[in-house]
């Protein structure tokens, strides 16, 4: 919301500077994005007449003016533009003035003519980066009136950063409202005079969908002269709040949603055929927008239509073909109230953002929808002329106020300030709320145009907000502080964050909202979880897992020329079970480039899917883990496992398929892994185990199995052996080659064996180094000689 600092004080004039204006808003909630001068310093510039051009003796391309700038003898200055013409009114900078870029005005003798000062085009003022000649003023511009003055450039540009709940504020009477509340400053309340009616007929108006259009009116107004010039105090306005002038009956609906915060429009009555409908569109029907847009509209999306087709798009834009142009005599003004859930997000789904759809969303005043159409023809007949007929209304069931209960003792609890009930009154008065008081109580009646106040809690905001957050002091605290219960069977995902950043990696945050085609590919997720309202058409659907973001975070490092990344997401993923949705967390990382930062203690080597298992084991440490070769739509088939703790699947560990690293630009595979954090949390309770008297025996196991038997059989069938004092048994080799022979491969594993009271003697080692034998030649393992 942009606005002049000059139109806002004609409704509240506070004694605040502009400065301080802009900080009491900041402070209240409407943070003030930007304070902008309307135009560059300079002084001693006035309006002035030129009398008389004659061709300077001494240069063809220069004239001699005698300029009037409002003083008994004009003055003499020498000027080169072309338009320079006797009777134009033009600013002059008069000997002493200092233009932008410290250009300081003196007497100078232009080829033996004297020159007693400047005659200026808009550029030499800072006011345009372009000009043609000089800036010719209006012909009733008064002589020898400062032009600062004259066209209100000591005026300030002031730029909210409007929050969705304050849509109350997307109008001036809003912004003078909210500006006298903080201020308590009177407010020059808005005359709007009720235009009497002068012509007999009325538009029939047919409203068919009442929930989405609660609220239509319509005036018909004929006669009108569109030609008319906009008045200059309406286009300064205007253009100071963002707007360009276009004609005078477009310039006065946008005056007015400026004004009141209620957009309009008007449609050209000889391009309507019938009555006037607000219904659904129907699916296929096109309709061209007045930026010249053609877009295809369904039974999801509001027009405005006539019998024959449909005029606009409702509360977004209005269509071609009925728009009001400078010949149009006869207009159909319309102001409505639509429910903002009907107008939410249809704009961005045709790749627009206009200043109505901006309002309507965040929703308007349903009572000032009457009020708007009144102010609007008011302008119209004063401008354009006419004659102005009945409003015609339809009006279906609008939102209902409830009263709230503002408790003084809550108020007290949640500030930490005593408020008395008369301190309280008149505040509430300051925000032209209705109230009633009831003991220490008020039920306090929200106004219509205040969406955002609905329980107590927005009522204690808006008490904070006009008492000032800096006069509530800042009190420490005064609790006990007691130690909360610590879990040992519970690991802080504090540890496991550290755990991943000693091991070199780094956290990133990505959106929960991902590409529906990222969800496909890399998910082979084929019914993601769909935003009703996505904020982009590339966040358009719920992560089912975390490698989206992290994809998405390595492609930014690759291109700009980081050549190792390491990267790790904590976070909820979302999925639709059985017409439930379902939310986890999940753990995932992913590696990228040389397993260490470039050195020479060692030889450079990219990271490989065994680095990644290391930090996997570590994460998951004590606990032991198994890695079950198995395919993801993600990862390269025969480089990707299944992670099990126990006999729970915890996730998934893998090199990135080919396809997708060429998708997205890789040089080299990146290995991603990805685990339930609910898995990572959990932590086996400590418990004593007595330590063993005498050193461990070390026994090494050769066998010779097929190519095709995975070394996790064999462990996994060895560690369901009941063999006597066996505490370990790990495998730490795998042989190919020579001695071994075609389709085979050889596998070494270490069996630790110990006995906490005694020192084991060869019969019971032998003993049960034989049951782990036979369960190997079981499973068709061959010892190696």
């Amino acid at each position: 919301m942009k606005f002049s600092e000059n139109w806002l004080r004609t409704w509240v004039n506070p004694e605040l500077s502009s400065e301080a204006l802009a900080h009491a808003l900041t402070m209240a909630g409407l943070e003030v994005e930007a304070l902008e001068a309307v135009a560059p310093a300079f002084d001693n510039v006035v309006v002035a007449e030129v009398l008389e051009v004659v061709k300077h003796p001494n240069a063809d391309r220069l004239n001699v003016c005698q300029v009037n700038v409002g003083e008994t003898q004009p003055l003499t200055i020498v000027c080169g533009a072309a338009n320079v013409a006797a009777g134009v009114k033009v600013p002059c900078a008069r000997i002493g003035a200092v233009l932008p870029g410290d250009f300081a005005i003196k007497q100078a003798k232009v080829r033996n003519v004297e020159s007693f000062g400047m005659l200026c085009s808009e550029k030499e003022l800072g006011l345009a980066e372009e000009s043609q000649g000089l800036w010719l003023l209006p012909a009733d511009a008064p002589v020898g009136k400062t032009l600062r003055e004259y066209l209100e450039l000591d005026d300030k540009l002031f730029t909210l950063k409007l929050t969705p709940n304050r849509s109350d504020c997307s109008g001036m009477v809003g912004v003078a409202r909210e500006v006298a509340a903080l201020a308590g400053s009177p407010l020059k309340p808005l005359e709007i005079q009720i235009q009497p009616v002068t012509l007999s007929e009325q538009l029939p108006v047919q409203v068919a969908d009442a929930q989405a259009c609660p609220l239509y009116c319509g005036r018909l107004v004929r006669g009108v002269n569109a030609a008319a010039p906009t008045p200059t105090w309406m286009l300064r306005r205007l253009e100071r709040s963002g707007l360009r002038g276009i004609s005078a009956v477009v310039d006065i609906t946008n005056y007015v949603m400026l004004e009141m915060g209620q957009p309009l429009h008007a449609f050209d009555m000889a391009q309507l055929s019938g009555g006037i409908s607000v219904r659904k569109a129907r699916n296929g029907e096109g309709l061209t927008l007045l930026n010249e847009q053609a877009v295809v509209l369904d039974e999801e999306v509001l027009v405005i239509a006539d019998d024959a087709r449909a005029l606009a798009l409702a509360g977004i834009m209005g269509g071609q073909g009925s728009g009001v142009e400078t010949a149009t005599r006869d207009v159909f003004l319309e102001s409505a109230f639509f429910n903002p859930d009907a107008i939410a997000g249809k704009a961005r789904r045709f790749g627009l953002a206009t200043d109505s759809s901006f309002r309507f969303e965040r929703g308007v005043d349903f009572a000032a929808t009457r009020q708007a159409l009144e102010r609007a023809t008011q302008l119209l007949l004063e401008i354009c002329g006419g004659s102005a007929g009945a409003i015609t209304e339809v009006r279906g069931e609008l939102p209902q106020r409830a009263a709230i209960t503002l408790r003084r003792s809550r108020v007290a609890r949640v500030l930490g300030i005593a408020l008395d009930n008369i301190q309280i009154a008149t505040l509430l008065k300051r925000l032209q709320l209705d109230f009633v008081v009831k003991g220490d109580d008020f039920s306090v009646m929200p106004p219509s145009f205040r969406f955002d106040l609905s329980i107590e809690a927005d009522l204690i905001e808006e008490l904070a907000r006009l008492y000032g957050y800096d006069n509530i002091p800042a009190q420490a605290p005064q609790a006990a502080l007691n130690m909360l219960p610590y879990s040992e069977s519970q690991r802080p995902l504090a540890r496991i964050q550290q755990t991943l950043v000693a091991r070199d990696y780094q956290e990133i945050v990505s959106y929960a909202f991902v590409e529906e085609q990222v969800e496909r590919e890399l998910c082979g997720n084929e019914h993601p979880v769909a935003l009703q309202n996505p904020i982009a058409s590339n966040l358009s659907v719920m992560r089912s897992s975390l490698i989206g973001g992290l994809v998405g975070a390595l492609r930014f490092n690759l291109n700009r020329r980081q050549t190792r990344v390491r990267l790790f997401e904590a976070g909820a993923c979302f999925a639709k079970v059985n017409d439930e949705y379902v939310q986890s967390q999940q753990l995932s990382g992913l590696a990228y480039g040389a397993t260490l930062p470039e050195q020479w203690g060692a030889a450079a080597k990219s990271v490989d899917f065994y680095d990644v298992k290391a930090d996997i084991e570590a994460l998951f440490a004590p606990q032991l883990l198994r890695f079950v070769a198995a395919t993801h739509p993600a990862l390269h088939p025969g480089r990707s496992a299944q992670i099990y703790c126990g006999a729970q699947a915890v996730g998934w560990i893998g090199e990135l398929h080919p396809r997708w690293q060429q998708q997205y630009d890789m040089a080299q595979p990146a290995v991603w892994f990805e685990v339930e954090l609910g898995a990572l949390t959990r932590a086996a309770v400590p418990h004593m185990s007595e330590i063993a008297k005498s050193l461990p025996v070390r026994r090494d196991l050769a066998v010779v199995v097929d190519e095709a038997v995975a070394a996790q059989t064999l462990l996994d069938a060895m560690q369901q052996v009941v063999a006597p004092y066996v505490a370990e048994v790990a495998l730490f080799d795998v042989y190919r080659g020579k001695g071994v022979e075609q389709g085979k491969k050889s596998l070494a594993f270490r069996v630790l064996l110990q006995d906490t009271q005694k020192t084991l003697t060869e019969s019971e080692i032998e003993t049960s180094i034989a049951l782990l034998v036979d369960m190997l030649q079981q499973h068709g393992a061959q010892l190696r000689m």
